[in-house]
């Protein structure tokens, strides 16, 4: 974008714009709170870099948004099989999801989200300033939020990213409203972050506290002598908390940051759970053996077609190829026995491998997976599909197969 001349700038652009001013540590902070899908929080943003001097600017950005919304065509560069080897396939298509509604929401309005972000940094760039990305990394957000809330809530989340996928509709302007005011995080989880204070905590009040402590530890590396003065560019939805943090905050900034960007320990139920399951019906084939070697056959031969044939139904679904299938199928009985990389990893990596993602997958693969239909077209989601989709099927065929053994026995 141009810088805008002086005289071209109309009086009343930053009238309707929230803005705080707050001094601290010999930092002037002057906070601009935007919307993420708007054109006057761009033309704000560059107002207020035209205006004033700066000496720093901050945006709500993470490094690997920052470096998404620089580098579009940084996904090149993903590799498919470290994705599935270091067990990140969760978040990467969970942040696709979240990347499909903002393709939704930049062809309907015009204008990509968190334009005014990039417009900052582009600002700060072509006057030499620094940028500080000062918010936390959104896979770590991401992550905090899922394991924030219950068992029976996850259901309700999978279930919300799984209908954005599906849904062909107009984001409807309700929606538009609340992210004018609010958190493309929230907004994307709106329905279950209004009526539930962990995931809120999760996706607003911690990055409040977060950014207010990035801001804290980056103005304390400044050398300058003379006062200091930073434009911080948020969303509209934090800025009431950032502000009250930046005020009220006391403790050491860096041990705020390490402490909120820390991965919550996984729940260990789970895992019990699970164990428990493999030890019961395990017990119950051996039980089985032990009245009727052909009765413990029968029920070995279950294990195998209920846990496998699950693990092939989702591959088909996620329009595997073959050998991925029989990938899914051999993988999955013997999952108990192999720890490590799951059915649904093993089942991607033939995908993978059979289907080499080419380099235009990569270059589509934003705007393919803003339709449905283009988790399917495009190889790279297909992947991902495959591996999510294998994973659930050999759980349920796991479930499945347990519930059918025993009541063959009892």
């Amino acid at each position: 974008m141009s810088l805008p001349d002086l005289a071209d700038i109309q009086p009343d652009v930053l009238r309707e714009q929230p803005l705080e001013r707050i001094e601290r540590d010999g930092v002037e902070y002057v906070v601009l709170g935007t919307a993420h899908v708007s054109r006057a929080s761009v033309e704000a943003v560059e107002a207020l870099l035209a205006r004033e001097p700066f000496d720093a600017v901050a945006v709500e950005l993470c490094p690997s948004r920052a470096q998404a919304m620089r580098d579009p065509d940084a996904l090149r560069q993903t590799d498919l099989f470290q994705v599935i080897r270091q067990g990140k396939v969760g978040m990467v298509a969970a942040s696709l999801v979240l990347s499909s509604f903002q393709q939704r929401l930049a062809a309907q309005y015009g204008i990509q989200p968190g334009a005014e972000m990039k417009a900052a940094m582009d600002g700060a760039e072509r006057r030499g300033l620094p940028v500080w990305l000062v918010d936390r990394e959104v896979g770590t957000t991401l992550r905090r939020a899922w394991r924030s809330v219950g068992f029976w809530q996850r259901f309700g989340l999978l279930g919300g990213l799984l209908a954005s996928v599906f849904e062909r509709e107009a984001v409807e302007e309700a929606e538009i409203e609340k992210l004018k005011q609010g958190d493309l995080l929230e907004s994307a989880f709106s329905e279950f972050a209004n009526g539930s204070q962990p995931l809120y905590r999760s996706l607003i009040a911690e990055r409040d506290a977060y950014m207010a402590a990035r801001l804290r530890e980056d103005a304390a590396r400044t050398t300058t002598v003379a006062k200091r003065r930073v434009l911080v560019v948020i969303g509209a939805g934090h800025l009431k908390g950032l502000v009250e943090h930046l005020h009220t905050q006391q403790d050491d900034p860096a041990a705020t940051t390490a402490e909120l960007a820390q991965d919550p320990p996984k729940a260990r139920w789970p895992k019990w759970v699970a164990l428990g399951l493999v030890l019961l019906v395990f017990g119950a084939i051996a039980l089985a053996f032990h009245r009727n070697t052909a009765l413990g056959a029968q029920a070995l031969r279950d294990w195998v077609l209920f846990t496998g044939g699950f693990a092939v139904l989702g591959g088909l679904i996620a329009g595997a190829h073959p050998l991925s299938l029989l990938a899914a199928f051999v993988a999955a009985p013997i999952k108990p026995f192999r720890p490590g990389i799951p059915s649904g990893g093993i089942s991607a990596m033939a995908e993978a491998w059979v289907r080499k993602p080419r380099v235009a997958d990569f270059e589509r693969l934003r705007d393919d997976v803003s339709h449905w239909s283009g988790w399917w077209k495009n190889r790279v989601a297909r992947t991902l599909l495959n591996f999510l989709l294998v994973s659930l099927g050999t759980i349920v065929g796991e479930y499945s197969a347990g519930i059918h053994i025993l009541k063959s026995l009892f």
